[in-house]
């Protein structure tokens, strides 16, 4: 909500109560929580919302898979919610991302499937029937899921790579899910056998060369480029893990 806030207050066109071209600005998290933002186009043809602005920048740089998205008006009007397009779009590309809409108790967070209740969804193959998997949450709809960078599928799923450490994200042990963020999106099952919990000062060369790098301070650095503000003091969770199927589903 802050990046859209910021980003449209710093390139609107429009005054206070004025009508302009740029009036929206929207950001949306991937699944490996980088943050992109975008501002809409009006045109009297059908310019594109700032939401689906900011879903072509994500896809431009990278990012395949989306966590959530929201949408802000300029000069303080808060949150405002999808139009029918976007939710169309949504559901059709992102069915459980969750969105952030305005309701009288305050921005809440929903999935963008049930924005359109028992919609259809559309594919370039063309209309699709009612499916009721759409409607559940992964991130509760089953075993807790890890997400990793697609870069690291390979070495998980050979048995390479067994341990990762993790900033404000936590894990619990048994079954789990693993997500790779690929396009398109692979799953792999897995138990997790291990949490420790210590600072990122505590973290060792054993911790660094479980994430195929040598030294801790290696680790350290590549944590900074996960978590740029993350600090000596700050606890992270050293998660060792047990893939149960190596070769996966998409």
């Amino acid at each position: 909500m802050e990046l859209a806030r910021r980003t449209i207050d710093a390139h609107t066109d429009a005054g206070p109560d004025e009508d302009g071209i740029h009036t929206t600005g929207a950001a949306v998290m991937a699944a490996d929580y980088r943050m992109f933002a975008g501002v809409n186009l009006y045109h009297f043809t059908g310019g594109p919302c700032a939401e689906l602005v900011a879903l072509g920048a994500a896809r431009a740089q990278g990012a395949r898979q989306m966590r959530c998205i929201v949408a802000v008006g300029n000069h303080g009007r808060g949150v405002t919610g999808p139009c029918g397009r976007d939710r169309q779009v949504f559901v059709d590309y992102y069915p459980t991302m969750r969105v952030i809409v305005p309701t009288p108790a305050g921005p809440r967070s929903v999935l963008a499937a049930d924005l359109r209740p028992l919609t259809q969804r559309w594919t370039p193959e063309g209309m699709n029937g009612l499916d009721p998997s759409l409607y559940q949450d992964p991130e509760t709809a089953g075993p807790p899921i890890i997400r990793f960078n697609p870069r690291y599928l390979e070495d998980v799923r050979s048995g390479a790579k067994t341990k990762t450490t993790r900033f404000r994200d936590p894990a619990q042990l048994g079954p789990a899910r693993l997500v790779f963020a690929s396009d398109p999106e692979v799953v792999l099952t897995a138990e997790v056998t291990g949490i420790r919990h210590c600072r990122v000062s505590d973290l060792t060369d054993q911790d660094a060369q479980a994430e195929g790098l040598t030294t801790a301070a290696e680790l350290r650095e590549a944590l900074k480029g996960h978590y740029p503000d993350l600090a000596g003091t700050d606890e992270v969770d050293v998660v060792t893990f047990q893939v149960d199927d190596r070769t996966g589903a998409a």
